[in-house]
Order: structure tokens, then C-alpha cells, then sequence
């Protein structure tokens, strides 16, 4: 295990979270795939990155109201639209679906932007992200076996 790939790892996964176009799954799978261990320390790492990024996304909903009207802001305005509608529909839990492509970076920003408290977004987007790194982890070695 090395630092740098414990490092990248984090940083792949913290940009996959917000609105930024990454991957992290490759970079466990990779990182698994090429013999590093423990596993359990690289998906918590990966884990913690992720939830960062998300916590960024929420930071910027609270802070910013107008910025899923921005052009420059990633993601079409019918993803947000819609994320918020599912926010508004289902509350809280519907960010279990935080780790989904496409709708997961636009729900944890409409989480800010409805003003879910912190603890409880920390809270169940880190067990979002933490299932879908151990689905993650175990397919990986799965294939490798």
C-alpha cells in the first residue's frame, strides 16, 4: 500500500462526487485488481472522498440558490429539475440514491438547496456511499478470484 495511491484514490473519488465528470469505481477496482491491501482501508478511503464531495455539492446548494440556473454549472437543468422533485417527493431517503449516475450529484446540491440538515445528509449519503463501495469491492474481487 502507498500513500500516493491512497491519495488518488481519495481525490478520484472526491471529484466523482461533485458536479465534476469522474470515475472512482475503475480506481478501487484498479487499485484491488493490482494486490493492494488492506481493502477495507481503501473503501473507507474512497468512501470518505466521495461523501466529501457530495458534502461539497450540499455547500454549494445552501450557499448558492441560483446555481443550477448557471450555464457554466455541469448537468442540464431537467437532471436538477428533477432530482429536486425527488428530493421534494421523497425527502431525506431519497438520498440513498446519492452513489447513482447522473442523479445522485444533482440530489446531494438539491439537498442544500431544500436545506436538509447537515448530519442527517453526512449521515446517509456515507451509507450510500459506502454500500455501492463494498458492491464495488466485492465485484472486483470477485472476478479476480
Amino acid at each position: 500500500m502507498s500513500l500516493a495511491a491512497l491519495w488518488g484514490l481519495f481525490l478520484a473519488a472526491f471529484a466523482a462526487a461533485t458536479l465534476l465528470p469522474a470515475q472512482s469505481e475503475l480506481a478501487l477496482a484498479g487499485l484491488l485488481a493490482a494486490g493492494h491491501k488492506p481493502v477495507w482501508l481503501f473503501i473507507a478511503v474512497a468512501t470518505a472522498g466521495n461523501t466529501l464531495g457530495a458534502a461539497v455539492n450540499w455547500l454549494l446548494g445552501r450557499a448558492c440558490p441560483r446555481l443550477p440556473n448557471r450555464s457554466w454549472v455541469p448537468g442540464s437543468k431537467k437532471s436538477m429539475d428533477k432530482a429536486a422533485s425527488w428530493y421534494r417527493r421523497y425527502g431525506r431517503w431519497s438520498l440513498l440514491l446519492s452513489w447513482a449516475p447522473i442523479i445522485g450529484d444533482p440530489l446531494t446540491l438539491a439537498a442544500g438547496l431544500l436545506r436538509e440538515p447537515f448530519a442527517s445528509f453526512i449521515l446517509i449519503v456515507g451509507l450510500a456511499k459506502l454500500g455501492r463501495y463494498l458492491l464495488v469491492a466485492g465485484a472486483a474481487l470477485h472476478w479476480l478470484a
